[in-house]
C-alpha cells in the first residue's frame, strides 16, 4: 500500500538549512497497522505529510495505494484518509452534517454518503450520535469523529497523526479497539505517527523507529525487543553517574551501559542474579545506589540503545495535564 524511496525534506530557514526527512525507505502491505515512532521533531509528522500530499519531497519517490506520489498526486488524495493532530471538524456542525460532507467531497452521492455516514458512526461507537452537534461531544468522541472523517470514503491507506494525543488514558485504550476494529473490517492499511511506547506495543503490527530524520530501526515490537539480549537493570545514583557508567562496563556479565535522565541503564543476561553484584561494585567504589529496578526490555530501552536518548522524556511532555 505504501512504498517510499529515498524520501526525504529539506526546509531553508534563516539559519540555515533544516533536513527534515534524510532519505527514508519503508514499505507498508494491505492490511497492516504500521507505527511511525520517535520523538518529537524526529521527522515523523514531515515524512506523513509528504505521503499524503501535503508536502512535496525535496528527493526521492513513493506509491500510495499504487498511485506515484508525484505524478498522481491527485489519484493519491482519492484513495486515502488524513486524520491530523488538531483534528478539523466544525464545532457548530451536526455529526451526521460533517460526515455527509466529507463523503460527498470524495464524489459520492447524497444517498451513498448518508448511508456510509451511518455505517461509520456504528463502526466507531457514534451510532447515536448524528444529530449530535460536535461541539456536545467528549474528546474521545470527537477523536472517534475525526477517525469516522477520515474513513467514511473508504480508503484503502489511513493516515493517523498522533491519534491519541490529549486523550486519558482508558479514552486512549478505547481507541485503540476502535483502530483495530477498523482494520479488521475495512482491510485499510493503517499507518500512524505516535511517541506513545504503550500503543506502539499494543496496537502495531509492525514499527519504524525514525531519529533524526532517519529510520534507524524496523520490524514487530517483539523483534525490536529482541535486539536487547538479557535483562535491564537501572540504577538510580547519588551523582557520579559517568564514573558508575566507566566502572560498570568493565563488570562481568555487562552487555550495554547507557545514561539517560541520571539513570545508569546496564544490559545483562540474568538481572535478577547480577544487579546485586553490580550494586556492590559500586558501593564500593563509594557510589550510592539510590534506587534499583530489573525489567525485561522495552521499546524505550531499543530507542535508547539505538540513539542513546529515551523516548520517556517525550511521552511525558505530551501527557494530559
Amino acid at each position: 500500500m505504501i512504498e517510499a524511496r529515498g524520501l526525504a525534506r529539506t526546509f531553508k530557514t534563516r539559519g540555515g538549512t533544516v533536513e527534515a526527512v534524510r532519505g527514508v525507505d519503508f514499505q507498508v502491505g494491505a492490511g497492516e497497522i504500521v507505527g511511525f515512532l520517535g520523538p518529537n521533531g524526529a521527522g515523523k509528522t514531515t515524512t506523513q505529510r509528504m505521503l499524503t500530499t501535503l508536502l512535496s519531497p525535496t528527493a526521492g519517490e513513493a506509491t500510495v495505494a499504487g498511485c506515484d506520489l508525484r505524478r498522481d498526486p491527485v489519484g493519491v488524495r482519492r484513495r486515502i484518509g488524513y486524520v491530523a493532530q488538531g483534528g478539523g471538524t466544525n464545532p457548530a456542525a451536526l455529526v451526521d452534517e460533517e460526515l455527509v460532507m466529507q463523503a460527498r467531497l470524495h464524489g459520492l452521492d447524497r444517498a451513498e454518503a448518508e448511508r456510509r455516514a451511518a455505517s461509520i458512526r456504528g463502526l466507531l461507537d457514534l451510532g447515536d450520535l448524528g444529530r449530535r452537534p460536535v461541539k456536545t461531544l467528549s474528546g474521545g468522541q470527537r477523536r472517534r469523529l475525526d477517525i469516522a472523517l477520515g474513513l467514511v470514503h473508504a480508503p484503502q491507506v489511513v493516515f493517523l497523526d498522533e491519534p491519541t494525543t490529549g486523550l486519558d488514558p482508558h479514552s486512549r485504550a478505547n481507541l485503540w479497539d476502535h483502530i483495530r476494529a477498523t482494520r479488521a473490517q475495512t482491510g485499510s492499511a493503517v499507518f500512524l505517527t505516535t511517541h506513545y511506547l504503550d500503543e506502539a506495543d499494543a496496537l502495531c503490527d509492525r514499527i519504524l523507529i525514525i531519529d533524526h530524520g532517519r529510520i534507524v530501526a524496523e520490524g514487530t515490537p517483539s523483534e525490536l525487543k529482541r535486539r536487547i539480549s538479557g535483562d535491564v537493570v537501572s540504577l538510580n545514583l547519588d551523582g557520579h553517574a559517568e564514573a558508575a557508567r566507566a566502572l560498570l562496563r568493565g563488570q562481568p556479565g555487562v552487555h550495554e551501559v547507557v545514561l539517560a535522565e541520571g539513570t545508569v541503564r546496564v544490559t545483562v543476561d540474568r538481572g535478577d542474579e547480577q544487579a546485586i553484584a553490580l550494586m556492590r561494585a559500586l558501593e564500593a567504589a563509594s557510589i550510592r545506589v539510590l534506587a534499583l529496578h530489573v525489567a525485561r526490555p522495552s521499546l524505550d530501552d531499543v530507542f535508547l540503545t539505538l540513539t542513546g536518548r529515551s523516548l520517556r522524556e517525550t511521552e511525558a511532555a505530551n501527557a494530559p495535564s
